[in-house]
């Protein structure tokens, strides 16, 4: 890890998100004459988690931005004040419904009703349904490097961890229903009670009206609605949880958790739980309220749902890292998340780590690999510049993307003979997430982007500019650098008045600057696209002559006629 400290002058002015939450922390304490004067071993930041369905990328997300913003905090005060991370699952919580993307329905079905942690696993890897999503949610945060301590809310209740809480909320009973009662229907509010028992005899959550609150005992007395039959629970010991706001306040006070973020659909609920945190006596943690992703369709993605994107989707096709430069970028704005967003979001965060070795401190703490890798990110990779005429470069997402197409390679292999032309020293060891990347990049290419290509064929125009393009570039030298391709790219258009632009920025009549139309053009004719990768690196990593040989494919409709065989061989 870096020595944050050096970051800490320019981290007190930063416009960064997570300095703007760590800032709310740091006023916390400070309005309590310090952290020292709190009596707490730790500031406690907490991520929540309903394993009622299969954990999924907003999951991922919660718990990526509350380490960002418990970093920025490390940051702010020179990593001086302990910081622990815990993940809570309310594991607790009664099956209210079925999944739709589990298998053996049937058998939990017949679960409805009883704790997660008593649900049988559908897919028959764990004890119960809650360990098994429990266990998938480890997993990944582990995967991906994740400081955190888990918690289980079966385990906190049975162990006796929130009985004087729960004892204290008892006693508070009459304050938490004047908070919670207002904000329910009068049907429901007629028979609310905070306190869920456990049915002594079914195990299933029971959502009953208290008969009556026995604050000495401890205790609440309940009917059950089917047979009229009394009983009396303790609330202690797991023999009863609470209503989910409840069981949030009761959570943040048991714990003191000083922060946790929530989505923009929990806005009310979080100011319900922190009005019973304060009727409690204590204090609500700092937090912000992030807004929500959406699926394909612009429909709110959901764990029971499965729509849109999983965790597993993302890591097929892109590495956690873009995932998480996803996950840091405006988080107040609601943002589509599938498929289609992969390739920029794993190619800005090339660009940003490629610029952070070049800013200042005021910079780097503005730029998302900073909070993606806890202030110290891994230097970018580069192929080339080791003595040969081609200057190092960072491979992009989309220049592989598109290598794969014209090359017709579905082979990391294949790809790798190619970056080698270009850069002998490179291999697979020396450039292992390259090597990833490779691997992405034919996956995503095969399941996406091939069956979406749309070759067009060139005009009068483009069909001249694109002949005098292939001269051009079958003159230049065999180990031509991607800058002289690419100088060579411009002056070939800088003759044809169609792609003169005179706006640009140093054109003169003499040397007119280009227009996007002429990349355009090459885009759509030679790569079936309608953006695409620097023209002149694609050109020295796929080889002079094979630029060459596509040019002629685009002229003579080669590549209109193979991808049409494409489309009718599916």
């Amino acid at each position: 890890m870096s020595d944050l400290a050096a970051y800490r002058d320019a981290a007190m002015t930063s416009a960064a998100w997570p300095f703007e939450e760590a800032r709310k922390l740091v006023a916390r304490f400070e309005k309590k004459g310090g952290f020292a004067k709190t009596g707490k071993k730790a500031v406690l930041f907490e991520t929540g988690y309903g394993p009622s369905g299969l954990p999924h990328i907003g999951t991922f997300g919660e718990v990526a931005r509350t380490t960002m913003v418990r970093k920025a905090f490390e940051t702010l005060t020179g990593g001086e004040i302990p910081t622990r991370l815990i993940a809570f699952s309310d594991d607790m919580d009664g099956l209210r419904k079925v999944p739709d993307n589990v298998p053996n329905k049937e058998m939990l079905t017949k679960a409805l009703g009883l704790p997660l942690t008593k649900v049988p696993d559908p897919f028959g890897t764990h004890a119960s349904f809650g360990e098994h999503n429990n266990a998938r949610l480890r997993a990944f945060l582990d995967e991906f490097g994740f400081e955190y301590e888990f918690m289980s809310s079966t385990e906190c209740y049975r162990s006796g961890m929130f009985d004087a809480t729960l004892l204290k909320m008892l006693k508070h009973y009459d304050a938490v229903q004047a908070v919670m009662l207002p904000s329910l229907r009068e049907e429901r509010a007629a028979t609310y009670c905070p306190f869920l028992p456990i049915h002594p005899e079914t195990g299933h959550v029971m959502q009953v009206a208290a008969d009556e609150v026995k604050v000495d005992a401890g205790t609440i007395v309940w009917r059950d609605p089917d047979t009229g039959k009394a009983y009396e629970t303790p609330v202690t010991g797991g023999h009863a949880k609470l209503q989910w706001k409840p069981d949030w306040a009761m959570r943040w006070v048991a714990l003191g958790i000083d922060y946790e973020m929530a989505g923009k659909d929990l806005i009310d609920s979080v100011k319900l739980s922190g009005e019973i945190v304060r009727a409690l006596g204590a204090e609500a943690p700092e937090g912000f309220n992030y807004e929500l992703f959406l699926d394909e369709n612009g429909q709110k993605i959901s764990k029971s749902k499965g729509n849109g994107l999983t965790i597993e989707d993302w890591l097929t096709y892109a590495s956690p890292e873009s995932l998480a430069l996803y996950m840091f970028q405006r988080p107040r704005e609601a943002k589509k998340l599938y498929f289609d967003v992969i390739p920029r979001a794993v190619d800005e965060y090339l660009s940003f780590l490629d610029a952070f070795g070049r800013q200042d401190e005021k910079n780097r703490l503005g730029n998302p690999v900073f909070h993606i890798h806890g202030g110290n990110p891994p230097a970018p990779e580069k192929i080339g510049g080791d003595g040969s005429n081609a200057p190092a470069t960072q491979i992009s997402f989309a220049l592989l993307l598109n290598l794969v197409a014209v090359a017709n390679a579905e082979d990391k292999a294949v790809l790798w003979g190619f970056l080698q032309r270009y850069a002998p020293g490179a291999t697979p060891e020396s450039h292992p997430r390259l090597d990833k990347l490779v691997g992405y990049a034919i996956r995503y290419f095969r399941d996406f982007v091939k069956p979406k290509k749309t070759y067009r064929a060139p005009d009068d125009v483009e069909q001249a500019a694109l002949a005098t393009l292939a001269a051009r570039i079958e003159a230049l030298p065999a180990d031509a650098t991607a800058e002289a391709i690419q100088e060579a790219v411009y002056d070939v258009a800088r003759g044809i008045p169609r792609y003169q632009d005179l706006k640009a920025k140093g054109a003169t009549p003499e040397k007119p600057g280009v227009s996007n139309l002429w990349f355009n053009a090459l885009y759509q004719i030679l790569l079936g696209e309608e953006r695409g990768p620097r023209f002149g690196s694609f050109a020295a990593i796929y080889g002079l002559g094979n630029t060459v040989k596509l040019i002629r494919s685009g002229l003579d409709g080669t590549l209109i006629r193979d991808h049409q065989a494409f489309l009718a061989s599916r």
